[in-house]
């Protein structure tokens, strides 16, 4: 099964790649963008998606700064 991990730093923790991009697209000529923030997308195939929760937890994301979202591509969700 496909699956789609989004990965975002949390609520209330630095991102600085997120302040770069914010800080330069006003240079860039687009106007009125707020709050960037910059986070990742990894898509997998996977034989037991009840796996995913714990590769998330293990590997993909750090629980400790990071809020992680699982997508089930045939329609699915897992939070």
């Amino acid at each position: 099964m496909r699956a789609r991990v989004l990965i975002r730093p949390k609520a209330g923790i630095l991102d600085p790649q997120g302040v770069a991009v914010e800080q330069a697209l006003p240079a860039l000529g687009f106007a009125g963008v707020a709050n960037v923030h910059v986070g990742r997308l990894v898509e997998l195939d996977v034989e037991d998606p009840a796996q995913l929760d714990e590769m998330c937890r293990k590997l993909l994301a750090n629980p400790l700064v990071e809020d992680y979202e699982v997508q089930l591509l045939d329609g699915g969700a897992h939070p």
